[in-house]
């Protein structure tokens, strides 16, 4: 076996610092691989949708149409005294696809964001595979060309320690990520909140004034909910890497859909108590699901932070007794 000298030291140390960086460009460009794959599914998803609720819309106004119009069958609606009751539900369903079309439609906006986003980090790391490939290969000549085992060693430790500070950098984002999530569910529950205490007050006769501070307050929670959504997004998307490496389930079947709920009979039942408490139910049971996985995700941030400790110790110790 040879020595290692303080020259060959050096150049181990060198190397690996450089090794390390090329490491991770090429972790996130692969992460940033993955998010960008499953936003372009996301958004031909929604487009559908998009195009779904136009054709929708379309189809409502026309109805609204038919009922303003002059026919026969207007004539029987008038005489039996059903025509404006058939025409406000006509119109609020055209207000109602209306809303689902506008939710689309910033949904759609919002992924294509955040594709342009990852396509300008991709660019930035686009020559990662090559640069990695390189670096390894220098290491594996040095290590074959010296023969060394304590170069060996050093790299591998070295390895191990930039694998777990990176994994440790992905939980991290994805407990930001969220975090971020549970903000807004929480201005959303107090917003429901609010819808529920007035709505209190207008059962015993608050009237058309109760009924308007009310979908205030619904409004309101409608953004949060939007917000939210937006927030769930990203955190499922932080969660797709990490899915693969965590020692625990990860959830996150309907995190993408779960604010379909809301947005359903927004205008015709958000006056009807019992919708308002299904809501706060929903948003309290996707808050719980985010903490629990959260809580997971600190329980694996505490396990990695341990075999970091216990890496370093090796490393540190390796060298000492050399």
């Amino acid at each position: 076996m040879n020595v290692v000298g303080k020259e060959d030291a050096y150049m181990i140390d060198n190397l690996t610092e450089q090794l390390n960086r090329a490491k991770e460009n090429l972790k996130m460009k692969q992460k940033w691989e993955i998010q960008l794959e499953d936003y372009r599914k996301e958004r031909y998803q929604v487009e559908k949708n998009v195009e779904k609720l136009k054709e929708q819309l379309q189809s409502e106004i026309a109805d609204v149409d038919r009922l303003e119009g002059v026919s026969f069958k207007n004539l029987i609606f008038t005489l039996s005294g059903k025509k404006l009751e058939k025409l406000e539900k006509e119109k609020e369903e055209v207000m109602s696809a209306q809303l689902h079309l506008q939710e689309a439609r910033k949904t759609k906006a919002e992924i294509e964001h955040e594709m342009k986003q990852l396509e300008n980090k991709l660019y930035k790391v686009v020559n990662a595979d090559k640069v990695y490939q390189e670096l390894l290969s220098r290491k594996e000549r040095h290590i074959k060309m010296h023969h060394d085992v304590t170069a060996e060693t050093l790299y591998r430790l070295s390895d191990q320690e930039t694998d777990i500070e990176s994994y440790l950098r992905e939980l991290d984002e994805a407990n930001e990520a969220g975090n971020h999530v549970i903000n807004a569910l929480n201005q959303a529950i107090k917003s429901l909140d609010g819808a529920e205490e007035w709505g209190v007050i207008d059962l015993f006769g608050g009237g058309m004034i109760t009924d308007a501070i009310k979908y205030d307050y619904i409004e309101t929670a409608s953004e949060h909910i939007h917000h939210a959504q937006s927030c769930m997004r990203k955190f499922q998307k932080e969660l797709l890497d990490i899915d693969e490496m965590a020692e625990f389930d990860i959830d996150i079947s309907g995190l993408l859909k779960f604010a379909d709920f809301f947005f359903d009979g927004l205008i015709t039942d958000w006056l009807v108590q019992n919708r308002i408490s299904d809501a706060q139910a929903e948003v309290e049971r996707q808050l719980s699901n985010v903490k629990n996985i959260i809580e997971n995700l600190q329980t694996q941030v505490t396990q990695k932070q341990n075999e970091l400790r216990h890496v370093k110790d090796e490393r540190n110790r390796f060298i000492e007794n050399y």
